[in-house]
């Protein structure tokens, strides 16, 4: 029970959920792409990405100094489950769209130091 309570405890942070629903769009980003759409130091975005790690959601990919983040593969049959509701009903948001557009634009002019 007290994992499952995690699992929604994670989601129920507006920045953990735009992150996760950035990572469900995208597949994989790093530290540097997800401080910029949703304007957070580093040590926020980490710190909200070490709770997503805790809690199942994500894994890790280093590669250098950076570190990508993907939604986990061995996700159990509740995150599976609530993936496919974010998917069929949270695109809808504005901030959703705002927050995909963001990382497009950031993407297009990523600076050659990030990952």
């Amino acid at each position: 029970m007290k994992h499952h309570a995690q699992i929604f405890k994670a989601l129920s942070d507006p920045i953990r959920l735009r992150i996760v629903l950035l990572l469900q769009s995208e597949g994989e980003l790093c530290v540097c792409d997800l401080m910029a759409v949703l304007k957070l130091p580093q040590s926020t975005v980490s710190r909200h990405l070490a709770y997503l790690k805790r809690s199942c959601w994500v894994d890790t990919r280093r590669e250098g100094v950076w570190m990508h983040y993907t939604l986990s593969r061995g996700s159990c049959a509740i995150c599976k489950g609530l993936l496919q509701i974010l998917e069929q009903h949270a695109y809808d948001l504005p901030e959703v769209a705002s927050d995909r557009s963001a990382l497009a634009a950031f993407l297009k002019e990523k600076p050659s130091g990030c990952s």
